[in-house]
C-alpha cells in the first residue's frame, strides 16, 4: 500500500500489506473556516478514532498503562501529534473542490490532541487561498479504503450557509470493489484497488448571496 504508518496510530511510516477493509473507523467532523471578509481559508478536521485502534496506539507508546481509557498530562503531551507526522505526497484524506475544480490544502496545522472513554481524538487545520464559500465541496476518504472517515460529526459552515450531505451509495461501491478485485480476495491484494471516494459522503456547501 501507499498508505503508509509509522507509530502504529500514525498511519504514516511503514507499507502495510493490503487485507479485508478498511481496519481503521474515524469519525470524523469538519468545520469551514472563513475570514472577517467572508471567505473560506480553511478546514477544521476533528478525527476521533475507534476504541481498537485508540487501544493499539495507547500499547505502542506505551500509555495508559493502568488500561484506564484516560491520560495523564504527561502522556497526553507525548501523544500530541501522533498522526501528524505525514510523508510526502500524502493528501491527509480531507478534499476539498471549487465546484469541479481541485483547491489544494495546506498542510496540518495541529491544533489539540485528548482522549476520552478509551478513544483518541485529534484536531487540525488545513488553511487554503481564500475562496467564496458558496459551492464548495467536500469530502473526507482515503482512497486506498484502509480508513474509514464517517461524519458522524456533522458539518459547521458559517450562518449564512448551509452543508448538504449526499450520503454515499455503499451498495454501489461495494459492487464497484467487488468488480475491480475480479474474484481476488481482497487479504491477498498488494495494489488496493482506490475506492474509498466511492464509500465517501459528499458535502455540498450552498451559500445566500451576501448582497
Amino acid at each position: 500500500m501507499t498508505r503508509a504508518i509509522g507509530l502504529l496510530a500514525a498511519l504514516l511510516c511503514a507499507p502495510l500489506p493490503a487485507a479485508a477493509h478498511p481496519h481503521i473507523f474515524v469519525d470524523t467532523a469538519l468545520r469551514l473556516i472563513v475570514d472577517d471578509a467572508g471567505q473560506a481559508t480553511g478546514v477544521e478536521v476533528r478525527w476521533t478514532y475507534d476504541a481498537h485502534y485508540s487501544r493499539l496506539t495507547f500499547e505502542d507508546m506505551a500509555l495508559d498503562r493502568d488500561q484506564d481509557g484516560t491520560l495523564d498530562a504527561a502522556e497526553l503531551t507525548q501523544l500530541e501529534g501522533f498522526d501528524m507526522r505525514w510523508i510526502a505526497g500524502f493528501a491527509g484524506d480531507t478534499y476539498l473542490w471549487a465546484g469541479e475544480r481541485p483547491v489544494p490544502l495546506g498542510p496540518p496545522q495541529p491544533v489539540a490532541t485528548d482522549v476520552s472513554d478509551g478513544m483518541i481524538t485529534s484536531v487540525h487545520i488545513r488553511s487554503f487561498d481564500p475562496l467564496p464559500p458558496d459551492a464548495l465541496v467536500l469530502k473526507a476518504f482515503d482512497p486506498e479504503y484502509y480508513t474509514y472517515y464517517a461524519l458522524e460529526g456533522g458539518v459547521e459552515v458559517p450562518d449564512s450557509c448551509q452543508a448538504e450531505v449526499d450520503a454515499a451509495d455503499t451498495g454501489a461501491a461495494e459492487r464497484l470493489l467487488a468488480s475491480l478485485l475480479g474474484g481476488r480476495d481482497p487479504e491477498m491484494v498488494v495494489d488496493f484497488p482506490k475506492v474509498g471516494a466511492a464509500f465517501a459522503d459528499t458535502v455540498h456547501i450552498r451559500c445566500a448571496d451576501p448582497s
